[in-house]
This record gives C-alpha cells, sequence and structure tokens, in this order.
C-alpha cells in the first residue's frame, strides 16, 4: 500500500481463506478470497484464472471489519465447473498467486515449499486433526462434511475415495482456511441419502486415507 507509515510485517499476519462455492450461483462456479486487509494484485488473479480457459464473468470486492474479501464468478464453456481436476488447479492457482504476491501468507499456509515459495524458518504446528460427518440432508441425499489438513491433491483425493465406494457426488463447497480444508459434499447412493451402514463404511474409508497417524480425532 502506497503511502503507508507503518510495515505490515510487524503485525499479525491474518489467516488467508480460499474458498470454491458450487451453490451459491447456479450458473457459475464462485471463487472467494481473503487476507485480512492485505489483498493486492487482483488483476494476476483474474489473469491467471483466464490462462486456464475460465471465463471471468464478474468480480465483487467487499470490505467488512477490515477484511477484504473479494469473489469471482467463472464460467467454463458457458458454465459453472464441474470437474474436480480443474477445480483443484483453480484452487492451486489462486494459493499459488496469494503466495507470489503476499509470501508472509506461508506462515499460516505452511505448505510454500510445495509452490515454489521458502518456507518460514520457524514451522508452524501442522498436525491438524481430521473430522468426517454424515448428515441427512433431506431424503434423497446426505451432506458429508471433512476437515483435515490441506494439501495438493486433496479434493481429486477425497473424490476418488467416494467414487470408489460407488457414492455419487451431486455437488461440493470447498473452503481453505490457513491449514485446514473444510470441505462439503453433497452425495446420495442410487437417488437416496446413505444409509447408517453405508454411512460408516465411507467415514472408515476416509478415516483411512486422510488421517494424520498420532495426532487425528475422528468424528462422526
Amino acid at each position: 500500500m502506497l503511502g503507508a507509515s507503518s510495515s505490515k510485517s510487524d503485525e499479525a499476519v491474518p489467516v488467508p481463506v480460499v474458498m470454491i462455492d458450487q451453490e451459491s450461483d447456479r450458473d457459475s462456479t464462485i471463487v472467494q478470497l481473503s487476507f485480512g486487509d492485505r489483498l493486492g494484485a487482483l488483476l494476476d488473479t483474474m489473469k491467471a484464472l483466464k490462462d486456464l480457459g475460465l471465463d471471468v464473468t464478474k468480480g465483487t470486492v467487499t470490505t467488512d471489519s477490515d477484511v477484504t474479501q473479494t469473489k469471482f464468478h467463472i464460467m467454463r464453456f458457458g458454465r459453472k465447473v464441474e470437474d474436480p481436476d480443474m477445480l483443484e488447479r483453480i484452487r492451486l492457482t489462486v494459493i499459488n498467486n496469494l503466495l507470489k504476491y503476499h509470501p508472509e501468507s506461508s506462515e499460516k499456509l505452511a505448505m510454500g515449499e510445495f509452490f515454489g515459495i521458502k518456507p518460514p524458518e520457524k514451522k508452524v504446528d501442522i498436525d491438524i486433526a481430521t473430522h468426517v460427518v454424515v448428515e441427512d440432508d433431506g431424503p434423497k441425499r446426505s451432506m458429508l462434511y471433512i476437515e483435515t489438513a490441506d494439501r495438493p491433491g486433496l479434493l481429486l483425493e477425497i473424490i476418488k475415495i467416494i467414487t470408489d465406494t460407488n457414492i455419487d457426488v451431486e455437488s461440493a463447497e470447498i473452503d481453505t482456511e490457513g491449514l485446514v480444508a473444510k470441505d462439503k459434499f453433497h452425495v446420495s447412493y442410487r437417488g437416496a441419502k446413505l444409509n447408517s451402514s453405508l454411512s460408516q463404511v465411507l467415514i472408515n474409508c476416509l478415516r483411512y486415507y486422510l488421517r494424520r497417524p498420532e495426532t487425528d480425532e475422528d468424528s462422526y
């Protein structure tokens, strides 16, 4: 910020949030980004998304309690993005751009080394518990909640686990808060919600593949 009289590096680093929202808009995918009041280079973020072959149809910026939130409405081939691989590329592209222009965010993301950014000398604790919950979401589908340590490829890994158990993913909301991925999936089995036995199978599979040894606390 031009003309600032104090350095941001002396202040507490806010938690960066990257969220992919598939629910709020019927026709487009919404990418929401916030990092306290530090967001900059948003034109570069838009260009990075366009370089993926995406159309940015609308962008909004709001400020609430010193937190600037930016939302990009994006489409691919005239419709919202459904491909899990592309959703993962979008998320990593936004995070990579965040790290490029705000390298101090790596203290909170603790994933900087995966994106070519030197990690902070003082390592943060990345032992994050994994939580998996399945709840009814009407007669024809269930809601799967997953909270676990974020890492590249996580979304694809989760969707593969779900589909390997013959469960259908109808929609997803992808949320990253600092080190933690907080994801919600609308799922069904043969057009109906998951029964208790199938829910338990899914939970056990996700616990097994996502858990961090000796540090996880799984809930269901």
